[in-house]
Order: structure tokens, then sequence, then C-alpha cells
């Protein structure tokens, strides 16, 4: 397989992963507590480029499916800028785990979707109190799938010749 053929496969399979995962686990997946499994897959951009543009496409698709047309957009910037950090971040380690390229999808989301989701569904005498509040708990969510599931999931991914060999450039 040639490596552009390779490079566009590894992307359209993190694409499909990311959403069928994501639809498969919609109730928790949106609203203002949310822990989107599916994220997790941002941390793959430890490995490669591609992963950017697959969790890019499956969030895209996801919201599509799924959200409030707004998120198609927003939610989606969101995530190509915090795969785009983490990719940048992906050889900073504390103790052999990629703790800090989990960073930036769990601010980045946190604020961004917290935002969101403030003015979608509250009004704006509320927004201060609730948008804090939505911060908060997409941040945990966030933290639930990026920092420990996707940390958890780097880790394994290196430990495996076979999968980082799929995985890496």
């Amino acid at each position: 397989m040639s490596i552009p053929v390779k490079k566009l496969v590894r992307a359209a399979i993190i694409a499909c992963l990311y959403t069928v995962i994501c639809i498969l686990a919609a109730s928790f997946s949106f609203g203002p507590v949310q822990v989107r499994i599916s994220e997790a897959f941002t941390m793959l951009a430890v490995f490669s480029y591609d992963a950017i543009i697959g969790v890019t496409v499956g969030c895209f698709l996801s919201n599509m499916l799924a959200s409030a047309p707004i998120d198609m957009l927003v939610g989606t910037l969101a995530t190509l800028i915090s795969a785009i950090l983490t990719y940048r971040l992906r050889k900073f380690r504390v103790k052999g785990l990629a703790l800090i390229p989990s960073i930036p999808p769990v601010l980045i989301n946190a604020i961004v979707i917290g935002i969101e989701l403030t003015f979608l569904y509250f009004p704006p005498e509320a927004a201060k109190s609730v948008w804090l509040m939505n911060i908060l708990t997409v941040g945990a969510g966030q933290l639930i799938s990026c920092s420990i599931i996707g940390v958890l999931l780097v880790y394994i991914l290196e430990r495996n010749p076979s999968a980082l060999r799929l995985m890496s450039d």
C-alpha cells in the first residue's frame, strides 16, 4: 500500500471509529454533562498527523448526526485545534505517559463547548454561573476521555509493535 493511501485509510478508520463510538454512546456523548469516549482518539495524534484529520472528520460526522447544527462548526473546530496541539506536544511525557499532550483537548473543549452549551441552552442572565458549571462538567468528561482513556490507549499502542507500526508514520 502506498504511503498516501495508508494515510488516507488510517484517517478514515479513525473517523469511522470516532463516529460509531460517539453515536453508540450518544446518551452520554452529548449535552452539558458528557463523556465523549470517542474523544480519546484525539490522543492518536501522538502517533500521526493523519489522526488529526480522522478525529476532525469523525467529530463533524457525529455532530452532524446527533447534535445542534452549530456544534458541527464549533465542536469540530475545538476538536481540530485540540488534535493539532496534541500532535505538537506529542514528544512531551510525564514518566513515559502522554499526559502533556492530553491537556489541550481537555482545556479547549471545556472552555469552547462549555461556552457553546451555555449560549445554546440557557438564558443570557444565567450565563456566568451556568458557563462555569458547563466548563467543569465538559472538562471532567474530557479528562476521563483524553487524560485517562486516551493516555491508556496510547500506552497500550506504544507497547504493541504491530499496532505501533500501523499508527505511526
